[in-house]
Order: structure tokens, then sequence, then C-alpha cells
């Protein structure tokens, strides 16, 4: 066997370190077994924003509302991933900086208004420094949930996405009625086990497609789960029942036994396209040739 030359060697741990440090500006990502069937994703797991970015000319208290982060997901999501024994990729950057669940080319990709709240530290943001964020926060995140979903297919089961997210109770003055919802675009077979779950439970009110509609093409789910053939579901939990630890607990005790049965159903195993309603007539045709 060949000695590497005491050179290389460092070279090989500086450019492992340098891509560790890239990694931990965009994700965080939890080991669980390739082939469990499942893969759990947080877009918006938290408001970190790096010190250079500062805190983008916003008070505090708005960093800490729903227009930062995602509210309750990261805990959420590593306390499934840990009773699932799933592999979970979670951000680690504020979607303020970018939104991780948009296209590249969306309008709203950076924002500048979230909410009613100016971000003052996107007023100026141009096309140099949207590839700079792109680079460093966006692509890493989606080339790693590229990755772990090749590394799934190689074990002969396909993964099933779930990508988890929150929402605030009350949007623009409307008070939300619902406890959680199930976005999902026309691949039933992951959303509507959860969705009919988590009906079954007197009093919670869950909505199909609700508060949100599941077809934002070119979104985490259309990307890696519509045009991959991936079986896939967006949980959407009103923030106010997962922002303590007790919340956070009582929605992974109602959701994990719910997942693992749908996670029965040999069809998630499969890739199957069912393309998006979002698709035109030659997207559509390419889906069903697979």
């Amino acid at each position: 066997m060949t000695k590497q030359s005491p050179v290389l060697a460092v070279a090989d741990e500086e450019l492992c370190a340098a891509e560790s440090l890239a990694h931990a500006d965009s994700y965080e990502a939890i080991e669980g077994r390739l082939d469990c069937g499942l893969l759990i994703l947080a877009d918006h797991a938290t408001n970190a924003i790096p010190p250079e970015y500062g805190d983008l000319g916003m008070p505090e208290a708005e960093l800490n509302r729903h227009i930062a982060c995602d509210i309750g997901v990261g805990p959420l999501s590593r306390d499934l991933a840990d009773r699932l024994q799933a592999p979970a990729l979670l951000t680690t950057f504020s979607r303020l900086l970018i939104d991780p669940n948009r296209g590249e080319d969306d309008p709203t990709l950076v924002m500048r208004l979230s909410d009613g709240a100016v971000v003052a530290g996107n007023a100026h943001v141009d096309a140099a420094e949207r590839e700079r964020r792109l680079n460093r926060f966006y692509r890493p995140y989606h080339a790693a949930i590229e990755e772990m979903i090749d590394a799934m297919l190689a074990t002969g089961r396909a993964p099933a996405l779930l990508s988890i997210h929150s929402y605030t109770p009350v949007w623009k003055g409307d008070h939300r009625p619902w406890h959680a919802g199930i976005l999902w675009d026309r691949d039933p077979r992951f959303a509507l086990p959860l969705l009919d779950g988590l009906r079954a439970e007197h009093g919670l009110r869950v909505g199909n497609n609700e508060p949100y509609a599941g077809t934002l093409k070119h979104d985490t789910m259309y990307r890696h789960g519509t045009k991959r053939g991936l079986a896939h579901a967006l949980l959407e939990v009103r923030h106010d029942l997962i922002e303590s630890p007790p919340g956070v607990l009582e929605w992974a005790d109602r959701l994990e036994p719910l997942i693992d049965d749908a996670l029965q159903d040999p069809a998630l195993g499969e890739v199957q396209y069912y393309g998006s309603t979002t698709d035109d007539e030659e997207e559509l045709r390419d889906a069903a040739n697979g």
C-alpha cells in the first residue's frame, strides 16, 4: 500500500475542514438508516445569520418571528429523525438570507419585505450578492439532498420525503383554524395516509393543502420529490403548538406511528412519476414516460 505524503495528508485535511465549514453555513446532516425509506427535510429550521450579515438591519423581535424561520421545526425534525432512525437534513441559515424552498428564479428568493417587516439588509442585494448567497447557503443544501437521495436509492428502496414546516396562527389579521396541514401536488402516496391519519384524531383540524397549496413549482418537494418520482408530503404545523418542548413531544408522539404506518406501503419505496399540476403538457408527458 502506498503511503500518502505528509503534505498531501495535510492538504486533504484542510480541504475536508473547508468543506465542513462551508456545509456548516448551509445545512446540518443527521445520520440515519439509508434503507429506512424516509428522508426528513427542514428548509426553514433556524433563524441563524452569519456575523458578517449582522442582523440584516432588523430588530431582534422580528428575527424571532416566523418570517426568519419555521418555529419549532428544528426540534420536531430531530426528534422524528431519532425515533424513526431516518436521515435528516436541516438548514443552518435563516430564510431571510435566501429561501431554499423557492426556485432560483423565484422573485421571493430574497425577501425585502416580509409580513410587514422591512428587511433592510436585503434592500440592495444585487446579482453578485444573490449568487454569493446561492453558492454559500442554498446550493449546498440542495446538493446534499440530491446526494442523500442517491445514497438511499442505492439500497434498493426509494425514500419518501417528508418536508416539515410551521406557520403563524394569524396571517394578515386572519386567524387560521387548522392545527396542521398536509400539502401535496399530484402524488398521493404519502400525503393522503398522513392526512387521513391526522384527521382520524378527534378534535384535530387538519387542512388539505391548507394553509398553503403544495403546488409551488421548483420548491423543494417539486425539485426532489415530483421530478425524481419519489413519494413526498409537506407537513405544516401551527407554530404555537410546537414552540415549546412539551408541544414538540406531543406532535412527535402523534406523528411517529402515522409515518411508520404509511411507510409500510411498498408503493412508497418505489419510483413513480406523477408530474405536477403546474407542469405543461410536455412536462406531463415526460413524467408519464419516467
